[in-house]
């Protein structure tokens, strides 16, 4: 209580103008941190939002990388079903490819219907290869022009001659549903 009593002594014995004068400046001081509050609070605000946006930022850029990830292949599966052609088949495709095996043999087998697409599917062996034409026949039908899908492979080294192999697979060539319209 002294230190009131002192305040209030100090401020009787100023005479009129100084005691205006201190007054506005202790209104504007007042004003003053009455700002600086209402700025700290905006700012505090804002910075909650810069917080929340920035983790909302990181939940979304993995999702970003995977979309533009599967726009991709996407894109590149329409653009392979895009060539296609009506009169494509697994053998045909292969027979393109030129493989120099002893021999090839090709059976169809019965495709399935998945979502717009018909698999026209096919059995084929080819024996004879040397493992380097092995893996380059693989990597051209996976890597083709055309929607080509490997769905079982088997490799097996030749007992007669250890370099050579024969390999069975079966092919899956993807054609569009007749009904769906080409986009």
């Amino acid at each position: 209580m002294r230190l009131l009593e002192l305040i209030t002594t100090f401020w009787n014995r100023l005479d009129d103008r100084t005691r205006l004068w201190g007054g506005y400046a202790l209104i504007g001081l007042l004003a003053a941190a009455l700002g600086w509050s209402l700025l700290a609070g905006k700012v505090a605000v804002l910075e909650n939002k810069r917080k929340a946006r920035e983790t909302v930022l990181k939940e979304l850029l993995p999702l970003k990388v995977a979309y533009r990830t599967a726009k991709q292949s996407s894109d590149l599966l329409a653009g392979r079903m895009a060539s296609l052609q009506p009169d494509d088949s697994p053998a045909k495709i292969i027979e393109e490819i030129g493989i120099k095996g002893k021999g090839v043999k090709i059976s169809p087998l019965k495709g399935e219907e998945r979502s717009g697409v018909i698999e026209d599917a096919a059995d084929v062996r080819v024996d004879g290869l040397t493992f380097n034409e092995a893996v380059n026949l693989v990597y051209r039908l996976e890597n083709g022009s055309r929607p080509l899908a490997i769905k079982k492979i088997n490799l097996r080294v030749r007992f007669d001659d250890p370099s050579r192999c024969d390999l069975t697979m079966i092919l899956a060539l993807l054609k569009p549903a007749p009904g769906q319209a080409k986009r």
